[in-house]
This record gives C-alpha cells, structure tokens and sequence, in this order.
C-alpha cells in the first residue's frame, strides 16, 4: 500500500493543503484514508451505520483542525488512526453510558470490557494493515486460506524458514494487540488531537 510508504513530506504538504482550504486536499485525504476510517470504527462500534457517521466525524475534524496534526509525531495516517480510534471508543462509551441509564445495558463493568475487547480488536486490525506486506502475506496464508508453513512458501516463492519467520514476526506483532498498555491508540501517537 503506497499510502504506508509516503513520505513525511506528503505529510506535510497535506496539511498545508487543508489548512489553505482546498477541497481537492481533503477529497485526497478521503480517498487515501477512508476504508481504514471506516474499518477501524465498524470494528470498535460493530455497526455499520454508527462507523459511516465516524468516518464523517473524522473528516469533518481534520478539515476544520488541520493544524491538530503534528507532522513530528509521527505519519499522518496514524494520526488519522488515533483519531478515529478515539472517537469511536468515545461514542462506543456514550451509547453504553445511554444504555445503562435507561436500563436496557449491563453493568459499567462490561461495557468498560466491551470497550477494551474493541480497543484490542481495532489495535489488531490497524497492525495487520500496517505491517509490512511480506509479513501480512504470510499471516493471511497461514490463517484465512489455512496454509502451514511449507505451503505458504510454496505460495509466497520464499523457502520454509523465510516463511515461519515471517509468521513469527508476524504473530508477534500482532500479539502486542493485547498488551495491556497498548490498549489505547495505535503506535507512534499518545493522543489523537
């Protein structure tokens, strides 16, 4: 995915772009960024409906606070991430905090369960679209098409312990999910605003 390889500069230059008003910047930013939005917030909030109305909520924000995202803190789609990340776990709060206070949710207990469940379900799936694609290659073999080892680097054109490495570095990657301190936003930023 060329959008994980652009430069700083890119970065930068978007934003300088946005906080001009240019309405061709934002449409770019949307098209670059949109289905990671989108996927990050169904993944928190599991509707499809509650993730379109993040994904406008996002954008809607980096328009009106381009100057939000600071370029020597990381890439911009990881602030886009963070971003999206924030808000989704804030309205997933909300509806719950609604649902308990008219009786029809559980206890604050479970939903704060909820929320972490989501938050590592959303972590999880920002680092298996952010790996590098050699190892995100390996992973998808191994787990969505049910390749061992030898068969995913028959598959991938790489020998047999190229391929456990790339599952190895992969897997631990991906196990950082759960981490109890990385629950909140994805690598490389504290805050999403």
């Amino acid at each position: 995915m060329a959008e994980k390889d652009a430069p700083p500069r890119w970065d930068r230059g978007m934003q300088q772009r946005l906080a001009r008003g240019e309405a061709a910047a934002l449409g770019e930013l949307y098209d670059r960024f949109a289905s990671l939005v989108h996927g990050l917030a169904l993944r928190v909030l599991g509707d499809e409906r509650a993730a379109d109305g993040i994904t406008r909520e996002v954008f809607a924000h980096v328009w009106q606070h381009p100057d939000a995202y600071d370029p020597r803190q990381g890439p911009l789609r990881t602030w886009v991430a963070a971003l999206t990340h924030r808000l989704a776990v804030q309205r997933l709060r909300s509806t719950g905090t609604d649902a308990l206070t008219d009786g029809a949710g559980g206890s604050s207990e479970e939903l704060e369960r909820k929320v972490r469940r989501a938050s590592a379900a959303a972590r999880a799936d920002y680092i298996v679209h952010s790996m590098p694609a050699p190892l995100r290659a390996a992973l998808e073999l191994a787990y969505f098409q049910r390749r061992d080892y030898r068969q995913a680097a028959a598959d991938l054109g790489v020998t047999a312990d190229e391929a456990r490495r790339r599952l190895r570095l992969g897997l631990q990657l991906l196990s950082t999910a759960h981490d109890a301190g990385g629950l909140g936003t994805p690598p490389g930023h504290g805050g999403a605003a």
